[in-house]
């Protein structure tokens, strides 16, 4: 189920964090990766390190950014079977503090980012698997389901992800292309990032709730030992009959229905 031998795969988001983390497990299990990232320096050495395909710069809030990074990426893989959409910014704010700008800059990367990405992967593997399909893999999170204090406007981004993403998979069914989502509890460097801008107050209560609410462990979960088996899987073939689904990798701490 978690053999990608010959599978071409996207992931946006590939300098650092869980998109990073996947570049090595994929390209073990067979697949032919390329990274796309608006950090250069950093995707360029994450996509070294791991021994993929190559990278590809790419600002996901810009649609001719967009278009033509998966135009260069498809012609380094010889098409596109799958996306992984990990890019995405999580800034802090009390909801009553966040600025308009701040509200577009978010929406611009994690929304917006998240339409013309897909859209063009769409195309990509509507058009070229001769109507094989593929897969959409997009980052949702429990924020979007369930709300996160001091991330208003980072939870109505995952709020939009999701339904666009259920709808999305209504519609390009019919040609074969899945569109789900994962809602990862992982520690990344944006999780520590995340508890750096937190009082000892609220760090505290955090590492309660999850202590209390994470039925797993009791605190966010590795990304190798964790989150890649299920990712390796919804990469595959194998994962074909599924769609629309939500995903998630917190040791139980959203269990979505």
């Amino acid at each position: 189920m978690s053999d990608l031998t010959g599978q071409r795969i996207a992931v946006t988001g590939g300098a650092s964090g869980m998109g990073a983390a996947l570049l090595a497990p994929l390209a073990a299990a067979g697949a032919r990766v390329v990274s796309l990232d608006r950090s250069e320096a950093a995707g360029r050495a994450a996509a070294e390190a791991a021994g993929i395909a190559g990278f590809v710069a790419c600002d996901v809030s810009d649609k001719g950014s967009v278009d033509a990074a998966f135009a260069e990426s498809a012609a380094l893989l010889g098409g596109l079977d799958t996306l992984v959409h990990a890019a995405g910014i999580a800034p802090a704010s009390p909801a009553e503090d966040i600025t308009v700008e701040a509200w577009d800059q978010i929406f611009a990367v994690n929304a917006r980012g998240t339409l013309l990405t897909n859209q063009a992967a769409f195309r990509l593997i509507r058009d070229g698997n001769g109507g094989a399909g593929g897969r959409i893999l997009n980052f949702a999170s429990g924020a979007g389901v369930s709300g996160l204090p001091n991330k208003a406007h980072y939870s109505a981004t995952k709020g939009a992800v999701v339904a666009w993403s259920r709808t999305a998979a209504k519609e390009w069914g019919k040609h074969n292309v899945t569109v789900n989502m994962i809602a990862p509890a992982i520690a990344t460097p944006m999780y520590a990032k995340t508890r750096s801008e937190m009082s000892p107050q609220a760090l505290a209560a955090l590492d309660a709730r999850l202590a209390t609410d994470m039925p797993i462990d009791g605190r966010l979960g590795d990304p190798e030992r964790d989150f890649v088996p299920l990712m390796l899987f919804l990469c595959s073939p194998g994962a074909r009959f599924l769609t629309g689904q939500i995903y998630a990798i917190d040791g139980g701490l959203l269990m979505v229905r």
